[in-house]
């Protein structure tokens, strides 16, 4: 088979990847995503996990307001004067009951709210942005995380299919299917268009795929790359760098001059 014969099968394979089973999203699925004038997210349904940094404040007690610690590995925080508290899995109102309840053996205060928990630092919560960005990567969850401005601080690249962007539920258990719907990125900036801007969650992935063009470009770097080294490494075999003949790429020249 010849070269031009193989370059349109990787070709046609890329366009047949694309066009016929990558994309299964389901437009229904978008009501398992929370639109953000529906609900007021707060800080207070976040569960802490390591490594998270709450800060105390109690300003009846100076000995430990505006303290902060982070969540240690083993799922703890500790105060010289309070001592050990298991926090992970907790809300931070979970938190502040139970700091507040060791105050209250310890000192007298006036009050059943006496003592307040906040999170300074999302670190242990994560949601991906993916594909083909400027700035892909994962993202620390905040709990009030909208869709648009992810893909907008992920930067998509020139390569990126903006009309196909899939926003995509991973399966919660075994057995049970992902969520998966897709959006019109472009038509979401250009026209306005925010009906698709959801809330995301911890472990939500976004996924901007490439251009057909481009992931035919991609297939077709993918199937010459490896040929390409192996006719160079034959080509270096037969006529190593700094030899008589022949042109070395090494010495910028032929014979090694």
């Amino acid at each position: 088979m010849d070269h031009s014969k193989m370059l349109g099968m990787a070709a046609t394979l890329a366009c047949l990847t694309l066009l016929t089973g990558c994309f299964d999203s389901n437009p229904e699925h978008i009501q398992a995503w929370t639109k953000p004038f529906e609900t007021n997210v707060t800080t207070d349904r976040y569960i802490v996990q390591p490594p998270d940094e709450l800060e105390l404040r109690c300003a009846q007690v100076p000995e430990v307001n505006m303290q902060r610690q982070r969540v240690r590995p083993d799922g703890k925080i500790s105060f010289e004067i309070l001592g050990e508290f298991e926090v992970a899995g907790k809300t931070p109102e979970e938190v502040a009951t139970a700091v507040g309840q060791r105050i209250k053996e310890l000192y007298t205060l006036p009050g059943d709210h006496a003592v307040d928990v906040r999170v300074t630092a999302f670190n242990s919560h994560v949601y991906y942005v993916v594909g083909q960005l400027s700035r892909p990567g994962p993202r620390i969850y905040t709990g009030r995380d909208q869709l648009l401005t992810a893909i907008a601080e992920g930067q998509p690249s020139p390569l990126a299919w903006q009309k196909r962007i899939q926003v995509i539920r991973p399966a919660p258990q075994e057995g049970t299917e992902p969520y998966h719907f897709e959006i019109n990125y472009k038509r979401m900036t250009q026209k306005g268009d925010t009906t698709k801007d959801v809330l995301l969650q911890e472990g939500d992935i976004v996924y901007v795929p490439p251009t057909v063009l481009a992931a035919i470009g991609m297939v077709l770097e993918e199937f010459i790359s490896p040929v390409a080294r192996a006719f160079y490494g034959a080509y270096l075999v037969q006529n190593p760098p700094g030899s008589s003949q022949g042109y070395s790429p090494y010495s910028g020249g032929y014979g090694g001059r």
